[in-house]
């Protein structure tokens, strides 16, 4: 399978898990069914659970819509950025989000996935300053542009938010971002015509020069 198949078929990937989470929500409402015991609850051994169902629960609709934007831009352009470690750094943000939640959150129940949509906007930040490659800079552009917001999401400025979803999911990302620095292949730079011929007329003059100083 070559590289844009694969990039198409992780980008339906990230299409049906948006997909499924709303298929949840529907399930929730249409059956009456009450999920929040599979969220995270803070040092209750019974919230471990949280750590693997939390993100694929949601409030209400308005708390689903706000991540499934995101969710899908943002998967979209880790798909394309970074297809070799785009995987293995959305596992680490979901443990490193659910568990730094148990540890360390609020004794309420943390639902949503929010903590990987801010995961996932802060490896694209911190890896196109690592990178520094016109890819992922052009990346991080899109996701700043779009999702600037999230850079300040990691704060409690709203009790009714679960903050420390945001921030462990950041520093999951952060961390990924850090690990992963030289897994994705970068951009081949492109060297045109007039650059070698500045590069020749350049050693033509300090060859000149030292002919001259003989």
């Amino acid at each position: 399978m070559t590289e844009p198949h694969r990039n198409l078929k992780s980008l339906w990937y990230v299409v049906y898990f948006t997909l499924l989470l709303w298929v949840i929500k529907s399930a929730e409402v249409l059956f009456g069914l009450e999920l929040s015991s599979l969220a995270v609850h803070p040092q209750d051994f019974n919230g471990l659970v949280g750590i693997i169902f939390a993100p694929m629960l949601h409030a209400d609709w308005e708390h689903l819509i706000a991540n499934s934007l995101p969710l899908l831009l943002l998967g979209a352009l880790m798909v394309y950025g970074y297809p070799v470690s785009k995987w293995k750094t959305l596992l680490i943000i979901w443990v490193v989000s659910g568990l730094g939640v148990w540890l360390f959150g609020r004794p309420n129940y943390h639902l949503g996935a929010s903590g990987i949509v801010s995961g996932l906007f802060y490896f694209i930040f911190l890896a196109s300053i690592i990178r520094r490659d016109r890819v992922s800079i052009a990346i991080m552009f899109i996701a700043v542009f779009m999702y600037g917001g999230l850079l300040l999401g990691i704060l409690p400025w709203d009790p009714k938010i679960s903050f420390e979803s945001h921030f462990f999911g950041a520093v999951g990302g952060a961390f990924s971002a850090i690990l992963f620095r030289n897994q994705d292949p970068k951009p081949i730079e492109k060297t045109y015509d007039w650059e070698n011929e500045d590069e020749l007329a350049l050693e033509y003059s300090d060859e000149t020069d030292e002919y001259w100083k003989r």
